[in-house]
């Protein structure tokens, strides 16, 4: 009897040793409650368990949960480092109604990055740590990160979330990723650390109130985010792509900041390529055009 009860002590233990790897090393980008293929509008519960509503007297920011004691989200959002008077809830559906399945927390340390410019928006990235750690449920859940060299390439399809200013219900719509070159056609200032995303004929964006909040992409089981509400030229305006904070920059920053239990950082790869629109004379050496054409839109025009 003895050895039986020691045997079932020993092999307790190694199951709960498993267990306790196995989900420290796969909980992130999960979403077992979200099925969707195509957009809607309102989010259904759960399906975006790391959605982060930043609030001071009203919501004002988005965020993202990336373990259990950070969350991500821009520079922007933040003009003081004082902690009083914020608070970040998760696991919110709705901003009027109730939120069964919420937890709140204040924030203990707001940690911006030192070379964000807010007349460039370079760098427009903040860690949040709260004041205690969330429990991890179905509705409250970390997303994956998109390690350094990860690459989104033009037409992937990533998902923005998030409330803006006037909406209750949490908001989604899926967006395709613009190359950096075909952005800053547009724009004439992206970087690398930002990424774009949106439709040429508008229609579909994030917009004010959605600002610090998730742009994310699937890969396998596991939702990676690409990107965080940064800024653009109106909202879902023909030719003028929402740009985003480019996640896979940062990765050494947020590991300098989070020194223990790290995010979990994913390597993300997509096909395609990074291409910009270019209107030619019809008198356009054709040895020119051969080789633009491998690098942009070309287009011949009167």
């Amino acid at each position: 009897v003895n050895i039986y009860n020691d045997h079932s002590i020993i092999m307790s233990l190694r199951i709960n040793i498993y267990k306790k790897y196995v989900i420290r090393s796969n909980v992130c980008g999960r979403a077992p409650l979200n099925t969707k293929i195509v957009g809607g509008v309102d989010a259904a519960p759960g399906s975006w368990p790391w959605q982060a509503s930043l609030q001071s007297f009203g919501h004002f920011c988005g965020g993202s949960l990336i373990n259990n004691l950070w969350v991500l989200t821009a520079a922007h959002c933040f003009t003081t480092t004082d902690t009083t008077g914020f608070t970040v809830f998760l696991g919110r559906q709705d901003q009027a109604g109730s939120n069964p399945n919420e937890q709140s927390r204040t924030i203990s340390r707001i940690v911006c990055h030192p070379d964000y410019s807010g007349t460039t928006n370079d760098n427009d990235i903040c860690l949040l740590e709260l004041s205690s750690a969330v429990t991890f449920t179905d509705y409250i859940a970390p997303v994956c990160l998109a390690a350094d060299g990860s690459t989104f390439n033009s037409g992937i399809i990533n998902w923005v979330t998030g409330w803006g200013s006037a909406a209750d219900i949490l908001q989604e719509v899926d967006l395709p990723i613009v190359g950096n070159r075909e952005c800053d056609c547009s724009y004439g200032r992206i970087t690398n650390n930002m990424i774009c995303a949106g439709l040429s004929a508008g229609g579909k964006d994030s917009c004010q109130g959605d600002s610090g909040g998730p742009l994310v992409g699937k890969q396998g089981v596991q939702w990676v985010q690409s990107g965080v509400v940064s800024f653009g030229q109106g909202c879902a305006l023909p030719n003028f792509p929402g740009v985003y904070a480019r996640v896979s920059e940062y990765q050494a920053w947020i590991n300098g900041i989070i020194t223990t239990n790290q995010p979990g950082f994913v390597d993300f790869r997509s096909a395609g390529i990074n291409r910009c629109w270019i209107l030619l004379s019809p008198s356009v050496d054709m040895r020119v055009l051969d080789t633009l054409s491998l690098l942009t839109h070309v287009a011949v025009v009167p």
